[in-house]
Parts: structure tokens; sequence; C-alpha cells
């Protein structure tokens, strides 16, 4: 068995595993490669091995350009005209966006971004493919379009934010010469869904459909100077301008063709997380699979399985009722709904009833003395010296004639006073 790998080195190594097995590894730095890159070097590869296996020259036809041609391309292009085009647009389309799609996380944002993660599986079965696939063609758009539109509406849901930003790596390659030429092409696009008024699958489709289409029209200015130019407030607590990512794999690169080899593939597991969550999926052998990961200092595996659940109703539900309004699909599964509607609601504690609430906190007082009770601003006051306050304002009441069940008002300026005269 050969297995390959692709990652982040730039070194081939052939590792023997037993007399007839082996292990190939070819990690390239992701400076001088892209997706797209891995797929051209896997033919090539496979064809130079049966060219060199029957002593043939080397069949690869010459390149018409190399890297450094399109380099010195893209460096005269983006000086003239067409970059303060493609400028103008990205400011325009991004003006005002939101600086964090505020997810509820398991656990609170650390001031610096951490990139560990992992991943949790999603498979979307043949039949659901075919549906989405048909609806598609009915509608005029990709599967990413369709796939993205559903995503951000879980996410839109799930944040509860109409404006959703989310990056889209796209290959970049427009000249038809650069698409037998390895290197670094690929480039991000920051997509932006409004979801403020209530959509319909299909209404929802032509909108993702027309921002992606308008996005690849300017997608050749680089987003290192997409953000330069936006400006977004910064924090080292996220990525800027969006901090979901969706990549969608249009090439499949197949199986090895290598005569007297039986080849698998291996995937080494990367325990790496760009972004809070990260979508990733492919079509193959009729299917929709990938992998949703996501950085595990900020969500609990069950926490994105339950958002990879939300993704399946809403896709279910986009190819059964494409008329109705997506905001009023319910992504809660039955146990979901139990949990938040019961379990967590059963919040039902034995209770002193014979005890008034003032008797309650004159024990705890007792209890805790020195513990801090009421904190406002720079102030806090412990158990002792709110119960202490709280009885002068009694006693003075008291002075003044005021008798138990009369009313009192409390006009005060928002302060512990306020405690203490509810006390």
């Amino acid at each position: 068995v050969a297995v390959t790998g692709v990652q982040t080195c730039a070194l081939p190594i052939l590792l023997t595993l037993d007399n007839n097995e082996y292990l190939f590894l070819l990690t390239q730095h992701h400076i001088i490669s892209d997706g797209w890159s891995c797929a051209l070097l896997q033919k090539e590869l496979s064809t130079l091995y049966q060219a060199y296996l029957t002593g043939e020259e080397n069949p690869l036809p010459p390149l018409t350009i190399q890297y450094s041609d399109y380099a010195a391309w893209q460096r005269e292009y983006l000086a003239g005209a067409s970059l303060q085009h493609q400028a103008d647009y990205w400011q325009a389309a991004l003006a005002e966006a939101p600086v964090l799609l505020d997810l509820p996380t398991d656990r609170p944002r650390p001031a610096q971004q951490c990139f560990t993660g992992d991943g949790v599986p999603l498979c979307i079965d043949t039949a659901t493919t075919q549906k989405l696939k048909m609806l598609c063609q009915q509608q005029g758009v990709t599967l990413f379009m369709l796939l993205l539109a559903a995503w951000g509406t879980v996410l839109s849901r799930v944040s509860g934010q109409s404006d959703v930003i989310i990056g889209a790596p796209s290959a970049n390659r427009e000249q038809p010469e650069t698409e037998s030429l390895m290197g670094f092409f690929v480039n991000t696009l920051a997509l932006r869904l409004d979801m403020s008024t209530p959509l319909n699958t299909l209404e929802l489709l032509q909108q993702v459909r027309g921002t992606v289409l308008a996005a690849q029209a300017h997608q050749t200015l680089p987003f290192e100077q997409v953000v330069e130019r936006v400006n977004p407030p910064r924090n080292l607590a996220h990525t800027p301008l969006f901090q979901v990512m969706f990549a969608w794999q249009e090439q499949d690169n197949g199986a090895w063709q290598l005569p007297g080899l039986e080849v698998q593939p291996f995937k080494p597991h990367y325990p790496v997380a760009k972004f809070d969550l990260e979508l990733q999926l492919s079509e193959h052998n009729g299917e929709i699979s990938g992998t949703l990961g996501y950085a595990t200092a900020l969500f609990d595996p069950t926490t994105v399985q339950r958002q990879v659940g939300y993704l399946h109703v809403i896709l279910q539900a986009m190819v059964a009722e494409p008329t109705r309004a997506l905001s009023a699909v319910d992504m809660l599964s039955a146990s979901e709904r139990a949990q938040q509607l019961e379990s967590w609601n059963r919040t039902a504690a034995p209770y002193p009833a014979e005890q008034c609430l003032h008797q309650l906190f004159e024990a705890q007082v007792a209890r805790t003395p020195s513990a801090t009770a009421v904190v406002y601003a720079e102030h806090a006051l412990s158990y002792t010296e709110l119960n202490a306050q709280a009885n002068r304002l009694a006693h003075r009441l008291i002075a003044e004639g005021v008798v138990p069940d009369q009313r009192v008002v409390i006009c005060v300026a928002r302060s512990p006073v306020i405690i203490v005269g509810l006390l």
C-alpha cells in the first residue's frame, strides 16, 4: 500500500513498513502550493511513474508559463486602475460589517486566539444530495451556493445575528494558462449574507448567487489587502472580518493509478483550527461529506455535533418546502427541545416557605458575614455591611412613622442603595 499525505514541509519520504507495504509522505508548504496544485502533482507523479517503468522519456508537455510569470502579471495588474476598482468593491461590500459573529460558546473566548482544534464528521446521504442537486439545477445555482445559504442560515439562527460574513477559499485561476501550473493561487473571499428579512429557500438562493458571483468577479485582490482597505477593528481574540470558514472542494483528486501497486490515501489528523468554525465539504460517490472543524478553546464536541444536526435540518427543509421561510424551520431535535423546555426548567428546590425574605437574608448574614453581597462599579458591600445599612434605614423609617404593610417609594440612582432600600 502506498499512501500519500500533503501538508506543511517540502520533502518526500518513503518509509518501508513491511516487505510489500510502504508509506509515501510528500509534504508541501502552503506558501508554494494549494489544493489545486496537489491534484496536479498527483496526476503528474502518476504519469512520470508509469513512464519510468517503461523506460520512456518525460511525457509531460512543457509549461507555457512559470509561476514567476503569473506573479509579474499580478503585480502589474494590481498597480493600475484595476486595484482601485477591486478595492472599491470590497470597501462597499464590507462597509460597517459586524466585528464578530457572536456564536454561543461553551467557554469564554480567550484574550488571545488559540489555534488548537478538532473536527466532527458530516455526511449528507445520496438521496438528499440528489434532491439538493436538482434544486440547484432548477434555481441556476451551484452546490456551493446552496450549502453556503444553508450554513449561513444556521449561523444566523444560532448567533441571533442577521448580518453574517463567512470566509470561503477561491481557486483564483481565471486565466486558462494557470490551470496546469502548480503554485499558491488560492485567495479568500469574505461573503456577506443579509438575513434581516425572512426569506424562503428560493429567495435566499438568489441573494447568495448574486453575492458569490460579485465576489468572484473581484477575487483578484489578495485578502490581506482587502483587510487593509476595509480596516476592521482588530482583536487578538479572533480573526478580522470573519470567524467562520466554508471550504467546498470542487476537484476530486481520484484514485492513484500506478501499475503493480494498490494505493490508499492516508489522511493524518492535525489538531488545528484557524477559525472558530471551519466547514469543509466535497462530493464523493454521490454523497456530500466532510468535517466541521472547531476551536476546542470555545466549543465542546457535543455543541458542534448539534450544529451539524441543524445543518441537516435546514437542508432537508430547503428541498422539502422551498417556499417556506427558513426562519420558521424548527431546528431543534426532540431530545434537545425536551432538554431546553423541560430538563433545564426543573428548578424546584426545597424552600423554607414559613420564613420571610428578610429572615432568609439575615440567616445568610450569620453564615457568611464577611462574604461579598453586592458589587457595583468599584464599590462592594459585605453581607454584614449590607445588613447594617438596611437596619439603619429601617429604624429611620420607623422613626418617621412608617408601619408594616405601608408602601414606601424608592427613587434613587442605580447603586447599592437600591438593594439597601429593598431590604
